[in-house]
Protein backbone atom coordinates (compact mmCIF):
# COMPACT_ATOMS: atom_id res chain seq x y z
CA UNK A 1 0.00 0.00 0.00
CA UNK A 2 1.81 3.40 -1.27
CA UNK A 3 0.66 6.70 0.30
CA UNK A 4 1.50 10.17 -0.85
CA UNK A 5 5.03 11.29 0.32
CA UNK A 6 4.95 11.91 3.84
CA UNK A 7 1.82 10.34 4.76
CA UNK A 8 1.95 7.47 6.64
CA UNK A 9 0.70 3.44 5.92
CA UNK A 10 0.22 0.76 8.10
CA UNK A 11 1.96 -2.51 8.14
CA UNK A 12 2.01 -5.56 10.16
CA UNK A 13 4.97 -5.58 12.73
CA UNK A 14 7.92 -8.33 11.91
CA UNK A 15 10.85 -9.40 14.15
CA UNK A 16 12.52 -7.01 12.81
CA UNK A 17 10.99 -4.11 14.23
CA UNK A 18 11.37 -5.18 18.14
CA UNK A 19 13.84 -2.74 18.97
CA UNK A 20 12.21 0.17 16.82
CA UNK A 21 8.74 -0.70 19.22
CA UNK A 22 11.16 -0.95 22.27
CA UNK A 23 12.84 2.59 21.75
CA UNK A 24 9.55 4.31 20.63
CA UNK A 25 7.77 2.77 23.59
CA UNK A 26 10.89 4.13 25.80
CA UNK A 27 10.51 7.68 24.04
CA UNK A 28 7.25 7.99 24.47
CA UNK A 29 6.13 6.43 28.07
CA UNK A 30 9.62 6.32 29.79
CA UNK A 31 10.72 4.58 32.64
CA UNK A 32 7.00 4.63 34.48
CA UNK A 33 5.53 2.52 32.01
CA UNK A 34 6.48 -0.41 33.31
CA UNK A 35 4.00 0.15 36.54
CA UNK A 36 0.97 1.18 34.57
CA UNK A 37 -2.43 -1.03 34.66
CA UNK A 38 -2.42 -1.50 30.72
CA UNK A 39 1.07 -2.82 31.18
CA UNK A 40 0.20 -5.25 33.92
CA UNK A 41 -2.64 -6.34 31.69
CA UNK A 42 0.28 -7.48 28.55
CA UNK A 43 1.82 -9.07 31.63
CA UNK A 44 -0.62 -11.50 32.28
CA UNK A 45 -2.10 -11.89 29.23
CA UNK A 46 0.30 -11.48 25.70
CA UNK A 47 -0.21 -9.27 23.37
CA UNK A 48 -1.27 -10.52 19.92
CA UNK A 49 1.40 -10.53 17.34
CA UNK A 50 -0.57 -10.68 14.43
CA UNK A 51 -2.46 -7.55 15.38
CA UNK A 52 1.12 -5.75 16.33
CA UNK A 53 0.92 -2.95 13.59
CA UNK A 54 3.89 -0.35 12.20
CA UNK A 55 3.46 2.92 10.71
CA UNK A 56 5.66 4.21 8.43
CA UNK A 57 6.53 7.60 6.40
CA UNK A 58 8.21 7.13 3.38
CA UNK A 59 10.03 3.49 4.32
CA UNK A 60 10.39 4.64 7.83
CA UNK A 61 8.91 3.55 10.97
CA UNK A 62 7.01 6.07 12.36
CA UNK A 63 4.72 4.21 15.07
CA UNK A 64 3.66 0.95 16.69
CA UNK A 65 0.56 -0.23 18.20
CA UNK A 66 -0.07 -3.60 20.00
CA UNK A 67 -3.35 -5.46 20.67
CA UNK A 68 -4.11 -7.80 23.83
CA UNK A 69 -7.00 -10.42 23.54
CA UNK A 70 -8.69 -9.91 26.86
CA UNK A 71 -12.29 -10.61 28.05
CA UNK A 72 -14.79 -8.72 30.37
CA UNK A 73 -17.41 -10.48 32.35
CA UNK A 74 -16.96 -13.81 30.20
CA UNK A 75 -16.75 -11.10 26.91
CA UNK A 76 -14.77 -11.42 24.41
CA UNK A 77 -12.55 -8.25 23.11
CA UNK A 78 -8.86 -6.81 22.60
CA UNK A 79 -7.25 -3.90 24.95
CA UNK A 80 -5.57 -1.63 22.71
CA UNK A 81 -2.19 -0.25 23.33
CA UNK A 82 0.32 0.95 23.82
CA UNK A 83 0.44 3.32 20.85
CA UNK A 84 2.94 5.54 20.10
CA UNK A 85 4.20 7.73 17.21
CA UNK A 86 7.72 8.55 16.89
CA UNK A 87 8.29 12.51 17.60
CA UNK A 88 9.64 13.10 14.79
CA UNK A 89 6.08 12.20 13.02
CA UNK A 90 3.63 13.63 14.85
CA UNK A 91 1.00 15.41 13.96
CA UNK A 92 0.78 13.59 10.75
CA UNK A 93 -1.96 11.01 11.63
CA UNK A 94 -0.30 7.81 12.41
CA UNK A 95 -1.28 7.25 15.48
CA UNK A 96 -5.31 7.46 14.56
CA UNK A 97 -4.35 5.29 11.20
CA UNK A 98 -3.04 2.72 13.78
CA UNK A 99 -6.15 2.99 15.58
CA UNK A 100 -8.47 2.55 13.49
CA UNK A 101 -6.52 -0.18 11.56
CA UNK A 102 -6.05 -2.18 14.17
CA UNK A 103 -9.31 -2.18 15.89
CA UNK A 104 -10.70 -3.10 12.51
CA UNK A 105 -8.34 -5.97 11.71
CA UNK A 106 -9.41 -7.49 15.14
CA UNK A 107 -13.01 -6.91 15.37
CA UNK A 108 -13.04 -8.00 11.49
CA UNK A 109 -11.88 -11.65 12.71
CA UNK A 110 -15.65 -11.95 14.53
CA UNK A 111 -14.42 -13.40 17.99
CA UNK A 112 -13.91 -10.27 20.22
CA UNK A 113 -16.73 -7.85 20.23
CA UNK A 114 -14.86 -4.65 21.44
CA UNK A 115 -11.93 -3.08 21.75
CA UNK A 116 -10.90 -1.08 25.36
CA UNK A 117 -8.45 1.70 25.64
CA UNK A 118 -7.61 3.80 28.35
CA UNK A 119 -6.62 7.20 26.60
CA UNK A 120 -7.87 10.99 25.95
CA UNK A 121 -11.71 11.49 25.27
CA UNK A 122 -10.33 14.00 23.41
CA UNK A 123 -8.20 12.07 20.84
CA UNK A 124 -10.14 8.60 20.70
CA UNK A 125 -13.77 9.59 21.21
CA UNK A 126 -13.75 11.56 17.61
CA UNK A 127 -12.81 7.98 16.03
CA UNK A 128 -15.49 6.02 17.61
CA UNK A 129 -14.81 4.96 21.25
CA UNK A 130 -17.28 5.86 24.15
CA UNK A 131 -16.79 6.77 27.81
CA UNK A 132 -17.69 3.58 29.45
CA UNK A 133 -19.06 3.51 32.87
CA UNK A 134 -17.11 4.44 35.38
CA UNK A 135 -15.99 1.13 37.77
CA UNK A 136 -17.91 -1.13 35.69
CA UNK A 137 -14.74 -2.42 34.24
CA UNK A 138 -12.42 -4.00 36.60
CA UNK A 139 -8.44 -3.42 35.70
CA UNK A 140 -5.47 -5.03 37.98
CA UNK A 141 -4.28 -1.92 39.10
CA UNK A 142 -5.58 1.78 39.40
CA UNK A 143 -6.65 3.57 36.25
CA UNK A 144 -8.86 6.85 35.82
CA UNK A 145 -12.29 6.01 35.08
CA UNK A 146 -12.79 8.55 32.59
CA UNK A 147 -10.35 7.52 30.11
CA UNK A 148 -11.75 3.55 29.77
CA UNK A 149 -13.08 4.26 26.31
CA UNK A 150 -14.55 1.45 24.40
CA UNK A 151 -15.03 0.93 20.40
CA UNK A 152 -17.94 -1.75 19.51
CA UNK A 153 -20.51 -2.02 16.99
CA UNK A 154 -23.28 -2.27 19.86
CA UNK A 155 -23.60 1.25 20.89
CA UNK A 156 -24.50 0.24 24.66
CA UNK A 157 -22.32 -2.41 25.31
CA UNK A 158 -19.98 0.76 26.99
CA UNK A 159 -22.69 1.44 29.18
CA UNK A 160 -23.18 -1.97 30.10
CA UNK A 161 -19.78 -4.06 29.99
CA UNK A 162 -18.69 -5.11 33.32
CA UNK A 163 -16.26 -7.77 35.02
CA UNK A 164 -12.89 -8.00 35.76
CA UNK A 165 -10.77 -8.01 33.02
CA UNK A 166 -9.56 -11.79 32.35
CA UNK A 167 -7.89 -13.76 29.49
CA UNK A 168 -9.69 -14.08 26.31
CA UNK A 169 -10.83 -17.66 26.71
CA UNK A 170 -12.24 -17.02 30.19
CA UNK A 171 -16.04 -17.40 29.58
CA UNK A 172 -15.31 -20.33 27.80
Amino acid sequence: MSAPSGQPVVRPATPADDAFVEDLQAIAFGPGRFARTAFRVRERFPIDPTLSLISEVDGTPSGSVWMTPISVGGMKGYLLGPLATHPNFRKRGAGKLLAREVSKRALARGEGHFVLLVGDQDYYCPLGWVPTTPGNIQFPGPVDTSRVLLLADDPDLAKTLTGSIAAFDAGK
